[in-house]
């Protein structure tokens, strides 16, 4: 997958958007990451990167609202992918992680709902893209198979 990035500065390789984004939360200010995150959705709804660090900002307080994020991310990334694609997305290379990361918010998510089945169905996808499973799905997979509750 080619990542979409609309604020990358190509003469400038130390300016990464979703980097400052990431910096300004762990900072303690989520509504500079927000505004940042929206910012490139609204030049460029493709960039899965901020779906997924959006999605990212919300969890912990509104899952409801952090789903909607990954949800959007993982489909626009089914959209690029096209429907026969029966290939892999692997971690190694860095264009695939957006969405990686968009499947695996959106899996959480569904845990945290209690929606087991389909969390079995998207752990398990992300298996078969990306089977050396640099995010643990495999853990998620079978704690979701055994029926435990999601917990942080």
């Amino acid at each position: 997958m080619e990542q979409v990035l609309p604020d990358e500065a190509p003469d400038n390789p130390d300016t990464d958007p979703i980097l400052e984004a990431v910096a300004l939360q762990q900072a303690g200010d989520s509504r500079g990451a927000y505004r940042i995150l929206m910012d490139l959705l609204a030049a460029d709804l493709r960039c899965l990167d901020a779906h997924a660090h959006l999605g990212n900002l919300a969890f912990p307080h509104n899952p409801d609202m952090a789903v909607r994020s990954y949800d959007v991310g993982v489909k626009i990334g089914e959209l690029c992918l096209g429907t026969d694609f029966t290939g892999l997305i692997p971690w190694g290379l860095i264009d695939n992680r957006p969405f990686l990361r968009c499947l695996h918010g959106y899996g959480l998510c569904l845990w945290r709902f209690g929606r087991l089945k389909d969390v079995e169905k998207v752990f398990m996808r992300m298996l078969m893209l990306n089977p050396t499973d640099n995010q643990g799905a495999r853990f998620n997979l079978s704690d979701a198979k055994k029926g435990n509750a999601w917990h942080e």
